[in-house]
Order: C-alpha cells, then sequence, then structure tokens
C-alpha cells in the first residue's frame, strides 16, 4: 500500500497523479472537500468519505519529552522512516507512529494508540518525540493528515488545520 499526498488541488495534478498509479489500495490524498476532487479522478478511482481528515501543519520544536510512568519506548529508523513504538510493562505494543524528514519538513503518519492505553499521554508522547527527532535532523515545519479522531490530539500539541483532506483510492 502506498500514499501520495498533492501539496496542490488542481485538476492537473489529480490527473497527473492518478494516471501515475498502477498498484491497486493505493492512497491519493487532496487538500480540498471530498466532493470536489471526485470529477478529476481517472477510471478505478473512488473518493472514500469514511477516510477523509484534515491537512496540519505546526513549527516544530524541540520539547525533550519523558515517556509515561509504567512505558517504555524504542526508535528505529529503516530507510530514512523513523519508527517510534510505545510499550506497556509486559512488553505489548501500547503506541505508534512514523514519520519521514523532506528537506526542512517532518511528515507524521500512522500515529495510533491501543484502545486499552488511551488518555494517558501516549499519543502526545510519540508526537513529541517525532518533534525531537525532527528538529535534530533540521526539520522546521511538521505535517501530517489527521482523522477527526486524531484531529483534538495534534490541535491540543499546537498544530493547526491548514485543509481538508480528500482521500481517494485506487480500485481497479
Amino acid at each position: 500500500m502506498a500514499r501520495h499526498v498533492l501539496p496542490d488541488a488542481d485538476g492537473f495534478a489529480v490527473r497527473a497523479a492518478a494516471d501515475s498509479v498502477s498498484v491497486p489500495h493505493t492512497w491519493l490524498k487532496v487538500p480540498m472537500e471530498p466532493e470536489d476532487v471526485g470529477h478529476w479522478l481517472t477510471e478505478g478511482w473512488a473518493v472514500d468519505k469514511d477516510e477523509t481528515g484534515y491537512l496540519m501543519a505546526v513549527d516544530l520544536r524541540s520539547t525533550d519529552p519523558v515517556v509515561p510512568e509504567g512505558y517504555s519506548v524504542s526508535v528505529e529508523t529503516h530507510d530514512g522512516v523513523v519508527h517510534v513504538r510505545v510499550h506497556d510493562a509486559a512488553g505489548d505494543a501500547a503506541a505508534r507512529g512514523q514519520m519521514v524528514v523532506v528537506g526542512r519538513a517532518a511528515v507524521v503518519d500512522k500515529v495510533g494508540t491501543d484502545d486499552t492505553h488511551r488518555r494517558r499521554g501516549l499519543g502526545a508522547f510519540v508526537m513529541r518525540a517525532f518533534a525531537d527527532h525532527a528538529v535534530a535532523r533540521g526539520a522546521v515545519l511538521g505535517v501530517l493528515g489527521a482523522t477527526p479522531e486524531g484531529r483534538s490530539l495534534y490541535e491540543n500539541l499546537g498544530w493547526k488545520v491548514h485543509a481538508p483532506l480528500a482521500a481517494c483510492i485506487y480500485k481497479p
């Protein structure tokens, strides 16, 4: 599964990105209302309103986060992608996410907390850990596509909504 995020929403860019895809279940994220992007999609593409969210950004700063009591953290980098995982006392996964630095921007993706570990500050810890790693690598801007459920976490951490984010999937 791959994802493409377009920085600008216009018919030419959407059609060009859609035409470049041949692998089923590839996502295309477009910064606009979902009902406005459908007429630009080529055959095999559909707008998935359940996956629609928000394009969010923040000016990054270091915070020296401390993992919540009773948890441990692992940070690994594979092919330039930083993976942060928070584990409970038994060693089981409790929260996770991934981030890549591209130039002076850090793109955060797949942040999530296991249902049994929610409301304990784990998501905030993961986001702060990403900010520290990104700043150390020269990034000044954080960018992500938020779900409606994740939006409040990010807003509490200073992230701002810049646009709706339509989610399109290739299902030929």
